[in-house]
């Protein structure tokens, strides 16, 4: 398997886990509290890191939500490794789910990736210290 990919295997998709999540799993927020993650660590099933990124409609039009939603995954992608090996040292299967808590378009017209990038890394770096 790719090192830096994410595959389908990788992402949340049914409808019992997101309510897993929503239920039992616990909210933290990045330092800027721009983005917010919620997890849930299971010891049963697969070992390793799931994850999904949700964007709700109210932060802005379908493009600009579209946009954030890649610039997640590609912040993820990049750095899950940080996540991945943890899980995999503990025997632990992770839950994941990214989501933008204040960011919206009408704040942030344009939004790149180096914007994205450090707070992705903060809730990863948390979600890290609490396994």
């Amino acid at each position: 398997m790719k090192i830096f990919g994410l595959s389908a295997k990788e992402r949340i998709k049914k409808k019992k886990e997101f309510e897993l999540l929503y239920t039992k799993g616990k909210t933290i927020y990045s330092a800027s509290q721009k983005l917010k993650a919620i997890y849930y660590i299971n010891s049963i099933g697969q070992v390793g890191v799931k994850v999904a990124f949700v964007v709700s409609r109210k932060s802005g039009k379908a493009v600009w939500r579209n946009r954030l939603k890649r610039l997640l995954r590609e912040s993820f992608r990049l750095n899950k490794a940080i996540l991945k090996s943890m899980c995999e040292e503990k025997k632990i299967n992770l839950l994941l789910i990214i989501s933008s808590n204040t960011l919206n378009q009408k704040n942030n017209k344009k939004i790149k990736l180096w914007d994205i990038m450090p707070e992705v890394l903060d809730l990863m770096n948390q979600i890290k210290l609490r396994i």
